[in-house]
């Protein structure tokens, strides 16, 4: 028997929300940010309004997505071309373990740095 890897379902990551849809917006990941699954930690590119996954430090070209301001809702591909999703963006919890974080973002430091600035926004990671 072969053992398949299951995706990560969408809102798996969700402890709580606001009623109705208060914790949710729609926002639009940007072409070339690759297939992300349900839980990245996201980014908002200054200079577009468009979302990345948030990396541990200011990168040339995505100044602004340093800092972490939702989590996408659903999985998606963006890597061809720019696409709107559900993110969770205020008035929720989230459960840590179930994230998934840029690349950069390799260390406890840099978590507990992206833990934080979700914070900020109103979204509790536990």
């Amino acid at each position: 028997m072969e053992n398949a890897t299951m995706q990560t379902r969408n809102l798996a990551f969700l402890l709580s929300e606001a009623a109705g849809r208060r914790s949710r917006s729609i926002v639009t990941i940007a072409n070339g940010a690759g297939k992300l699954a349900a839980g990245t930690v996201l980014g908002k590119v200054t200079a577009t309004g468009e979302y990345v996954p948030a990396p541990a430090a200011e990168v040339v070209g995505k100044e602004g997505a340093e800092t972490a301001v939702a989590i996408l809702a659903y999985g998606v591909d963006a890597t061809d071309q720019a696409v709107e999703v559900t993110a969770i963006d205020r008035d929720a919890e989230a459960k840590l373990p179930m994230l998934s974080f840029d690349a950069s973002v390799d260390d406890q430091a840099k978590t507990d740095a992206k833990v934080a600035q979700l914070n900020a926004v109103g979204i509790r990671v536990r």
